[in-house]
This record gives structure tokens, sequence and C-alpha cells, in this order.
């Protein structure tokens, strides 16, 4: 069983390198890029293409290029016609050999920002419109962990769902279409907030979910105590992307009734001990601890993670990686209470998405 993206939550896990799939929706102004990944000892270089269509040969909007040459620099450029344009390059390099990474491109009405593990890099100024970008393309010397788009519209196709990568409608088929989805026909949006409609034939994993719509809340310091939004209900996912760094002991995930400060359901990855811990506590009195995993320990020092929490009607269940981890069955009568979150410990989070 595999994690079933509700609508506006596409992430790609562990492509194949070389890798070119599709922006789904298209890109906009106020879309971020997520990449996590880690380059080798011996890096040369890699790239980072966002293309303006569905080949090799599509003119490249935005082309990032870190080379290690004796001359360790990172090139940025675009290509149109199959011809370069000038480069701009920066005499500063963001990467260490051996070392994992997370780059996040925002898109902005102006230009492109991209942030190397949490601090600003570069602005790259729109050479091409924003609105063509609808593919990625990775090569070179890296391992991609994770990709995701979050901002974009979500396009709901006619197609059934194909694991492509995550992404409805499979592969790039016929081009990039406005508003349609890149199988090549024209689809039908969910607006922010919005639910699935009838958009004739449906019926792929995630299509009965509410959407993830809103911005995200983007590197919040640690501890971080917030609201959710709406609070919690059947259907409702939190998203929870961060990093165990190194010599971590532990952390804490709470979702929590902030009237009364009960803790419906606590997450507690305990990294020297190799177990993640589950409990509730009511009145200040905690309950049984849970530990049985479904599968491996994703939290573990110097690795990224993208933890996905659904809220079923009688269970929590927790997907990190794509993968199934745990449920947790509800021991609070009324889920609907839960109105907050908070996160303490030895962790670094990129961002937190309801």
């Amino acid at each position: 069983m595999s994690f079933m993206a509700p609508p506006g939550y596409q992430p790609v896990y562990s492509p194949a390198i070389p890798y070119l799939g599709p922006i789904y929706g298209g890109l906009r102004e106020g879309a971020s890029i997520y990449l996590q990944g880690s380059v080798p000892d011996k890096i040369t270089r890699f790239f980072v293409n966002l293309l303006c269509g569905q080949s090799e040969s599509s003119d490249i909007a935005v082309h990032f290029n870190p080379r290690f040459d004796g001359w360790d620099k990172v090139v940025f450029n675009s290509r149109r016609d199959n011809a370069w344009d000038n480069e701009e390059k920066i005499r500063s390099m963001p990467f260490s050999k051996g070392d994992a990474f997370e780059i996040v491109i925002t898109c902005s009405p102006h230009d492109y920002q991209f942030k190397v593990n949490g601090k600003d890099f570069y602005t790259f100024k729109h050479r091409l419109p924003l609105a063509k970008v609808c593919a990625i393309q990775i090569g070179g010397d890296v391992a991609i962990q994770s990709i995701n788009v979050i901002g974009v519209r979500w396009i709901v196709t006619s197609l059934p769902f194909q694991e492509q990568g995550g992404y409805p409608g499979g592969g790039m088929g016929e081009g990039c279409y406005p508003g349609g989805g890149m199988g090549g026909r024209p689809g039908c949006e969910i607006g922010p907030g919005g639910y699935p409609g009838d958009c004739g034939g449906g019926g792929f994993p995630g299509s009965n979910l509410p959407s993830m719509a809103g911005q995200p809340i983007y590197n919040p310091p640690i501890p971080y105590s917030g609201a959710i939004p709406g609070g919690m209900f059947p259907k409702r996912t939190v998203i929870i992307r961060g990093m165990v760094p190194y010599k971590a002991g532990r952390f804490g995930i709470n979702f929590l009734v902030s009237r009364s400060r009960d803790i419906a359901f606590h997450v507690n990855p305990r990294i020297k001990d190799g177990v993640v811990v589950r409990n509730t506590m009511m009145g200040g009195h905690w309950g049984q601890e849970e530990r049985q995993l479904g599968g491996d320990n994703p939290f573990k020092e110097g690795q990224y993670f993208d933890m996905s929490v659904r809220c079923g009607s009688d269970r929590f269940k927790v997907f990190v990686n794509g993968h199934p981890l745990f449920d947790y069955s509800h021991r609070m009568r009324n889920v609907n209470e839960i109105d907050g979150l908070e996160v303490a410990g030895d962790v670094q989070i990129s961002y937190i998405h309801f």
C-alpha cells in the first residue's frame, strides 16, 4: 500500500536519474518546488532544468547547474530554440561532496528565488514566461529523494490514475496545456479549498480527499506551536517535511486540544533508540505506548523525511516518504476537537502543510 496523495500534493519519491517529469498543472506565482537529495563524493556536476515542454529539446526557463571543477561555481542560464542565452555564474558552492541537501525554488512575479539548505542563494530573473513552465528535468551526479511542487493549480483529467511518479495521467503525453493535464487533454480545475467534482471518470487514488489548499508554513522555528486551520476531521491530511540533524536525540509531534491541553496523538521518534513511540495524554495522564512499525524506521541522523498524517474516522494513518509507517487508533472520542499542532526537540522543519 502506498500513500494516496490528496489533490495539491503530488510528490515524486526516489526517481531514477536522469529524470524528466511533469509539473502537474503548471507553475504560477507563489508556487514552490522542493528537491531533497544528495551528491556523491566524486561529483563533477549536476543540473536541474525547468522546461517549457515535455521533451529534452524544449525551451529551458531556468538551468541550474552546480559544477565542481576546481573553480567551483553554480551556473544559471536559459535556452530558447535550442540556443543558450547568457550565463550567470555564482562563484560560491552551497553543496558539499557526499552530503544531503534541500533546494527550494520559489516563483515570484519577476524571478525565481533559490534557497539551498534553508539559506538564500540566488535570484534568477524570468527570461521566459512562468506560465509556460510545465516540466522538470534533473541529471548528472546527484541522487534525489523527493520532488514536490506546492501551490500549483491541481488538475483532474478524465484519464485514470497511473503510478508514474505519482502523477495522474501518467507520462508527458502530447504536450503541456494551460489549465489542462499533462496527458494532452483539457482538465477540470480544483480551486483552493475545493473538492474534486465530477470530471468524467475520477476514480484515481486521492480523488475523494480534501484539497491541500493554502500556503504552507515554511521553516517554522522549533519549538513550534500553532493552530490547525479548521481543525482535524476525517480525510484531513497534514504534511510535515523536515530533517533529523546529526547527533539528534529525539523529537516530538503533538496533535492536541488547545482548550484542555489534552494530546490526542503524540509521535515521538527517539533517534538513538531507533524507535517511534506513539501515545495519548488525557487529563495529564499518559496512556499505553505503541512502538510497532509497519516498515523500516525512516527517522535517522542526517536524513530528510516527508511525513503525511491522515485523519480517518477511527484512526490516524501515518506515511513517511510515501510508505505506510503505522496506524494509530483514536483514543479521544471526538477528533474534531483537535485544533493545535506542536513540534519540539531535535528536528528541523522545512514546511507544514494542511
